[in-house]
């Protein structure tokens, strides 16, 4: 199977991700938030640092279940940078 590959956006979002999970995480290590998630540390490592710019949808609620946080919150912080349309005038 050949994966399409990402969008700009979609690479931008994924680093959006890795920011809030890296600064939701805090002074708590990888390996204690990836095994509260049940997922590996490397898993975490890539998703935080870009390298798996679109993890599945139950590792993302895994992740913010280990870290307090809510999709609600994950899906605003991490949703696509508005256009910026300049005013006719």
């Amino acid at each position: 199977m050949v994966r399409t590959p990402l969008t700009p956006e979609e690479r931008r979002r994924g680093e959006r991700l890795g920011v809030l999970l890296r600064e939701a995480r805090g002074g708590r290590s990888m390996v204690e938030i990836a095994a509260s998630a049940g997922i590996s540390a490397e898993t975490l490592r890539k998703i935080e640092t870009g390298r798996a710019p679109t993890p599945a949808f139950f590792t993302v609620a895994a992740l913010a279940g280990a870290l307090g946080l809510s999709m609600d919150e994950i899906l605003t912080r991490c949703a696509p940078e508005p256009d910026v349309v300049p005013l006719a005038g």
